[in-house]
């Protein structure tokens, strides 16, 4: 999908050369045609999607990014996406690309599906909140009765997966539809005599709640190695299941998020973006950082008089808050990703706290001798400078370390994603208190 390749395309959209077009898309994957659509101006894609065909154009804009498929869609009639794409689609896709349209849209789009049972499913689908299992689970499945015989499981199986363009399980319910087990497709070869499904079955599968956090369904299947995980409600009836690729879109989603938010980015934005979405997105934590910024000036210049004294001193003031900074982004680090594979909890917060002032004394008192050997040899013995840098870096290390672990882990319990806590707002806050740590040592010293 290289510039040669999308100009060659664009110049035949322009020529209005539909056949060209046409086999020019020929044999590409839906994610390069959706790549390809990213990159050209929406008439040009309506153009690509009015050469393919339903199954093709509903798996393509699946595959869009969603800002331009949300511009994509907005501009198209209602009638148009029901019946050219979501009839097309698997249930949970098609709430995806639906939960980026207004209300009002969405129920036209609903009007316009002619299969009821689907539209059910979706209308079902979007009361869930998208950051749960209910949210992201789809409703296509293959499903038997734990009482059927073998002979009546494979005339149903048949039937159910002519629907279906994968087959991960086959789950087992009662007659409540409550999940009771999940039927291995070895055992049609090996037992074609059985009498029941619930007699070869893996009874209590795995599976997770319709309110479960995306984080946990991630862990569940990562844990247990699994495809594909099914979604029961609160009384165990089986109401859908996860896959495996849905998964890895919402763990690489979800990793985009937490990098722009730990880099001080207020929303999530891509290079493509035009000029006053990125603006916004970066402009506010800047706006922070200038304001700790007048903070710090604000604080040095009450201390006209220790510099006059010590002018030195001002030497050692980026070592100070680059430390500061530095710590504290490593303990919040680790703590982030902590809570984020569940290997910590927020009850282990006095116990995570204590461990991090165990290491921070070890880190902190080897600094502060390095750079006190250094200031003896340069300073000398009696230089206020050779002890305050010293004892004020030991005081910034404990303080960035315990804050850095503080701030995450009471973060998630607030609810707010921790992430914040790995970007600007702590490097900020140490270097604000820093500051007045080595200000004030400093004055007590000289």
């Amino acid at each position: 999908m290289n510039e040669e390749y999308i100009d060659k395309v664009k110049s035949l959209i322009e020529q209005k050369e539909a056949d060209q077009v046409r086999e020019s898309l020929l044999g590409l994957h839906p994610a390069d045609i959706a790549e390809l659509c990213n990159e050209l101006s929406l008439d040009n894609a309506r153009f690509i999607y009015r050469l393919l065909d339903n199954e093709t154009a509903a798996d393509v804009l699946i595959e869009m990014d969603e800002e331009a498929r949300k511009e994509f869609l907005e501009i198209l009639p209602s009638e148009t996406i029901a019946k050219r794409f979501v009839d097309y689609m698997d249930t949970d896709d098609a709430v995806d690309i639906m939960r980026d349209l207004d209300e009002d849209k969405q129920e036209e789009i609903l009007s316009h599906i002619e299969d009821i049972e689907q539209a059910g499913d979706i209308v079902d689908l979007l009361k869930y909140d998208k950051d749960t299992a209910g949210g992201l689970m789809g409703t296509e499945m293959v499903t038997v009765n734990e009482n059927w015989s073998m002979p009546e499981c494979l005339k149903e199986m048949r039937q159910q997966a002519e629907d279906l363009d994968e087959i991960y399980y086959v789950y087992v319910i009662d007659d409540d539809e409550r999940l009771r087990g999940v039927f291995p497709l070895k055992k049609m070869i090996t037992s074609p005599s059985v009498s029941k499904v619930k007699h070869v079955m893996k009874k209590d599968p795995i599976s997770v709640r319709v309110d479960t956090a995306i984080d946990d369904v991630v862990q569940t299947i990562e844990k247990y190695d699994l495809v594909a995980v099914p979604v029961v409600d609160s009384i165990g009836r089986l109401v859908g299941q996860i896959t495996v690729d849905d998964v890895m879109d919402e763990v690489r989603e979800q990793s985009e998020r937490d990098y722009q938010l730990a880099s001080g980015l207020s929303q999530d934005v891509e290079t493509d973006d035009n000029v006053l979405r990125q603006t916004t997105a970066r402009l506010p934590w800047l706006l922070i950082g200038m304001l700790g910024g007048i903070g710090n000036s604000m604080i040095l210049g009450n201390f006209g008089t220790t510099f006059a004294a010590h002018p030195e001193m001002a030497l050692y003031i980026p070592l100070i808050g680059g430390t500061g900074g530095n710590v504290g982004t490593q303990s919040s680090a680790l703590v982030v990703q902590g809570l984020a594979n569940s290997s910590l909890d927020t009850k282990d917060t006095f116990k995570q706290i204590l461990k991090e002032t165990v290491v921070a004394s070890i880190n902190a008192t080897i600094i502060s001798l390095l750079v006190y050997l250094y200031n003896f040899i340069r300073f000398g013995a009696t230089a206020t400078v050779t002890y305050s840098v010293s004892i004020s870096l030991f005081a910034v290390v404990m303080f960035a370390s315990i804050f850095g672990t503080f701030v995450p882990m009471t973060l998630e319990k607030l609810k707010i994603d921790p992430a914040i806590a790995t970007g600007p707002f702590i490097s900020i806050t140490n270097d604000i208190i820093g500051m007045m740590l080595y200000m004030g040592i400093t004055v007590l010293l000289s």
